[in-house]
C-alpha cells in the first residue's frame, strides 16, 4: 500500500510539472488520468501491480 501511494504521489507531481511546464496540455493529461483509472478496473490490474511490486523490490535490493 505504501509503495502504491508513493507511486501515485510521484506520478501526480510529475503530471503537474509537465502541465505547468507546457510539455503536456490539460486535455491529454486528463485522457492519461482517465486511461489509468479505467485500466485499474480491468483484469490487467493485478498483473501491472505484480510487475510494479517486483520492480520496486528489485530497485530496493540494489546496493550502492
Amino acid at each position: 500500500m505504501a509503495i502504491s501511494l508513493s507511486v501515485v504521489l510521484l506520478l501526480a507531481i510529475i503530471l503537474v510539472v509537465l502541465i505547468r511546464g507546457g510539455s503536456i496540455k490539460a486535455g491529454p493529461a486528463v485522457v492519461a488520468v482517465l486511461f489509468g483509472f479505467f485500466l485499474a478496473s480491468t483484469g490487467m490490474a493485478p498483473s501491472i501491480n505484480r510487475f510494479l511490486d517486483s520492480l520496486a523490490q528489485t530497485i530496493n535490493e540494489i546496493n550502492f
